[in-house]
């Protein structure tokens, strides 16, 4: 399993990671969230300052996409790592 983290405060809506991984989605403040019913999505978290989504799989062999989406996010808003099931 996998952690996906977005932090509201850095994002500023470029939105580099939906382009990268369709599990990321517009919210309605305009800033990047995950879409919960996504494939491979266990549970999304979501407060004002942070997004929080569990996932499925590993994050650096199926799941790339996440860690791509990470790496093209400008302000460096997403924070992928692995986690204990």
């Amino acid at each position: 399993m996998f952690e996906i983290a977005i932090d509201r405060d850095a994002c500023d809506g470029i939105f580099a990671c939906l382009a990268r991984d369709d599990r990321f989605v517009e919210d309605d403040d305009g800033l990047a969230a995950i879409d919960p019913d996504a494939a491979g999505v266990v549970r999304v978290e979501q407060t004002d300052e942070r997004v929080v989504a569990l996932l499925e799989g590993d994050a650096e062999a199926d799941d790339d996409d996440a860690t791509l989406a990470a790496r093209a996010c400008p302000p460096g808003a997403i924070s992928v790592r692995e986690v204990d099931a």
